[in-house]
């Protein structure tokens, strides 16, 4: 069970809290693997969570938060490069052109979302 298809699920919505972001979604008990499309003026509004995260740009180009308040860092990431999110800082990213993204988490134990699939 090791294959995971990700171009399937092109229009579910990864996560209805916060984000537009479309696409499919691997929620295993210890990691979430995502690969999310952005449509060009949407995005990730800013929020918390207790993982760190990890989004690599695949295609097009997002502009990143991180912090708020005058402590904020904005900076513009492109394919090839990647946002580091840390533990409980609010993020979030606006598509400044249809972008696809792939985003890695490994999971804690206060969980908002549930698991969607399984390694095993």
């Amino acid at each position: 069970m090791g294959f995971l298809e990700l171009d399937r699920d092109q229009d579910h919505l990864v996560t209805e809290q916060y984000s537009a972001g479309l696409g499919p979604v691997l929620r295993s008990e210890k990691c979430e693997f995502v690969k999310a499309r952005f449509l060009e003026g949407t995005g990730a509004e800013l929020h918390t969570h207790p993982e760190e995260q990890t989004v690599y740009c695949v295609e097009g180009r997002l502009r990143a938060t991180l912090g708020e308040g005058d402590d904020a860092e904005e900076f513009i990431i492109e394919p090839g490069e990647a946002a580091f999110n840390p533990s409980n800082i609010p993020h979030g990213v606006i598509a400044m052109e249809d972008s696809v993204v792939l985003s890695f988490k490994i999971r804690t134990e206060n969980q908002i979302y549930d698991a969607t699939g399984s390694m095993e």
